[in-house]
């Protein structure tokens, strides 16, 4: 069992504050060390790196929201693209020897998905926005440093959601609305974007198991190597609100904003996890029924709180 030094980036985050636990409670002979540094501060990194001195490294930290990199594009480059080559210089100075993980995403492979069929590893990252382009570039730039020595393992997750996380995201912005018409705080009308694409969603928790299945390999992996973690299912958006709905007995007006729609939105967007399954033996485990009824409690708690 691992029982090394485990450094987090972005640990307050939405992931960061489901990983930790799932560490701990994965690895209880291990220490984990939420990071305390600005990830654009090479320096600072440098410094940290050095006194820590990690076996393995989680970094969360990134600008994750698609509208924040949009609307702030020089600090999403900054953090998501610059900050992460930071953190993989200061490894391979420091300690060579630890696992770099990085939290890509699927986002990146953007207009590929125009191909309709679930998308594996193979396909070509074709970032639409600020944010894919972003994580796409220093998904890329970490490949080539793992020539360069670096241990480094991308997954790429799909959708992912749970309790924690920001309105900023489809399903927990679904979910305040119709926790506050529920509780008298708004009129029964919910503002929506595009309903009709179809997404693959996954538990933030599930995400987390497959974070930790890659420490508990952390020898076995090759240096560079890629993971979608993905469900496989497509899920109509349309229907992940409906079941908000069912799920808390409301009925509301569903109301298209303009603000709300992209572009860039493609019609279906689905992953191939079959290399996680084979090298990490991971399969998502929570009922999408179970993280919808979480996601709605969540805010009802946070809205009568």
């Amino acid at each position: 069992m691992f029982s090394g030094r485990i450094l987090i980036t972005g640990a307050g985050g939405f992931v960061g504050r489901h990983l930790l636990p799932a560490l701990q409670g994965a690895f209880p002979n291990a220490e984990t060390v939420a990071s305390q540094f600005d990830v654009t501060d090479a320096g600072a990194i440098n410094v940290a790196v050095e006194q820590i001195r990690p076996d393995a490294v989680v970094h969360l930290a990134a600008v994750a929201a698609v509208d924040s990199a949009r609307e702030n594009p020089d600090v999403a480059w900054q953090v998501n693209l610059h900050g992460t080559l930071n953190l993989g210089r200061a490894l391979l100075a420091s300690v060579p020897a630890c696992m770099l993980l990085f939290a890509s995403t699927a986002d990146a492979y953007g207009a590929s998905f125009q191909a309709g069929h679930p998308l594996d590893e193979t396909a070509a990252l074709a970032p639409l926005n600020t944010y894919s382009a972003t994580k796409a570039a220093a998904d890329l730039a970490l490949g080539a440093m793992a020539r360069q020595g670096l241990r480094v393992v991308r997954l790429r997750p799909f959708n992912h959601t749970g309790p924690g996380q920001s309105d900023g995201f489809v399903v927990p912005s679904f979910a305040r609305q119709v926790a506050r018409i529920q509780a008298g705080s708004q009129p029964p009308v919910i503002h929506v974007g595009a309903l009709d694409p179809l997404r693959d969603f996954l538990d933030v928790r599930d995400v987390c198991a497959a974070y930790t299945a890659c420490i508990a390999r952390i020898n076995e992996l090759p240096p560079g190597c890629i993971m979608n973690i993905a469900s496989g299912h497509a899920r109509r958006i349309g229907d992940v609100l409906q079941a908000l709905l069912d799920e808390a007995g409301v009925r509301a007006e569903i109301r298209v904003d303009p603000d709300r729609l992209r572009s860039t939105d493609i019609p279906r967007a689905v992953g191939d996890a079959g290399l996680a399954r084979q090298s990490l033996g991971w399969l998502p485990r929570i009922p999408w029924d179970q993280t919808l009824r979480d996601v709605l409690k969540d805010w009802q708690q946070r809205i009568h709180g």
